[in-house]
């Protein structure tokens, strides 16, 4: 009998709904521990805009402190976002980003099997620098005035956000064939720039992305470029295209967020902050305050966050268990929340996946 492997999960409910899909997070950890020989153990941890009032800080340095020393990934649910600016507060996943080096952002997107037009992608997005380094100036001049802005890309991020889009390409293709559904057969990078006008910085990162993927562990992945004013419009119209998109942070931004109204609810789009030691399963909505408290949140998004976690952790086949569940309840259709059209609670969504595993 295998032995089982032991994991330490951190879990930042954060505000909102994040306190209510974070628990539905866990209980599928718990019913992938009676089916696979892992067992997990949980640290609860503080942060979010909740946390910033009742302490002065949105991140207390014990939660960062927990993390990097008791845990060996985490599950984060969401974050309020005040509506006007309050001094001393910022963001505490912004920050965690930074002080974990969670350099990477993966965001799967994926319709139903019974979708009209299949979509099956993931962009990986680079976290750490291009124009969200901040460092920007505003200057007076003789016809007004002239704000500018950094945009930063080093061979060094460049590199690793490349190696780790070669790396989920494979990882995924491991999971199809287990037999997840999926309109891809074999793995495709799609290497997303704007060299065409930025030939310094964009050349760059473009260089350095084809260079990585052209090492003999991708050799069996096919590797193509796409402008990415072009690639906007391809998605929108081909998006089955796409496989795997690797790109530089602000266009990451951009198409993520593009690409996430493809399938009609962020309540089912999760997301993973990655670095080469640590893994924050988080999903893409927010802390949703209209409906905080109903018991009506999608708890989907958390689900395949918490299966995103584990296929970084090297455990492929209780993910790939994880998103079968999902896509059989999505495409069944019986059981499905409100924001899908349906009227089941967080509660009866998450039993019908639970059953599934």
């Amino acid at each position: 009998m295998a032995s089982r492997r032991a994991l330490r999960i951190g879990l930042l409910p954060g505000d909102g709904i994040g306190r209510e899909v974070i628990p539905a997070g866990r209980l599928v950890l718990d019913t992938i521990s009676r089916t696979l020989p892992l067992s997990f153990t949980y640290t609860t941890l503080p942060a979010g805009y909740g946390t910033f009032l009742e302490t002065g800080t949105a991140l207390p340095t014990m939660t960062v402190q927990t993390l990097k020393s008791e845990c060996d990934a985490a599950l984060f649910g969401a974050v309020s976002s005040p509506s006007k600016k309050v001094p001393g507060y910022s963001s505490p996943i912004v920050a965690l980003r930074k002080q974990m080096d969670l350099y990477a952002n993966v965001r799967p997107v994926k319709t139903v099997p019974s979708a009209a037009k299949q979509i099956d992608l993931v962009i990986v997005r680079e976290n750490t620098e291009d124009l969200y380094v901040k460092e920007e100036r505003t200057r007076e001049t003789a016809e007004g005035k002239v704000a500018e802005a950094v945009k930063r890309i080093t061979e060094k991020a460049s590199r690793r956000i490349a190696r780790m889009a070669g790396e989920v390409a494979k990882r995924r293709q491991k999971i199809r064939e287990q037999g997840v559904q999926s309109t891809h057969s074999r793995p495709l990078v799609t290497v997303t720039h704007k060299s065409n006008v930025l030939s310094q910085t964009d050349g760059l990162f473009r260089e350095a992305c084809r260079e990585v993927l052209a090492q003999k562990e991708y050799t069996h992945l096919e590797v193509e470029e796409q402008i990415v004013d072009s690639m906007v419009y391809k998605l929108f119209r081909q998006p089955e295209a796409y496989d795997v998109v690797v790109a530089s942070n602000l266009y990451g931004d951009i198409l993520s967020d593009g690409a996430a109204a493809l399938v009609g609810s962020l309540g089912l789009v999760p997301s993973a902050n990655v670095g080469d030691r640590f893994v924050i399963g988080e999903p893409c909505h927010g802390s949703a305050p209209d409906i905080e408290g109903k018991g009506i949140a999608n708890p989907i998004a958390t689900i395949r966050s918490v299966g995103l976690m584990l296929e970084f952790m090297g455990e492929e086949k209780a993910a790939g268990r994880i998103y079968a569940a999902v896509d059989a309840n999505l495409d069944e259709g019986k059981i499905l929340s409100l924001d899908m059209g349906g009227q089941g609670t967080t509660k009866e969504v998450l039993e019908d996946i639970l059953k599934r595993i």
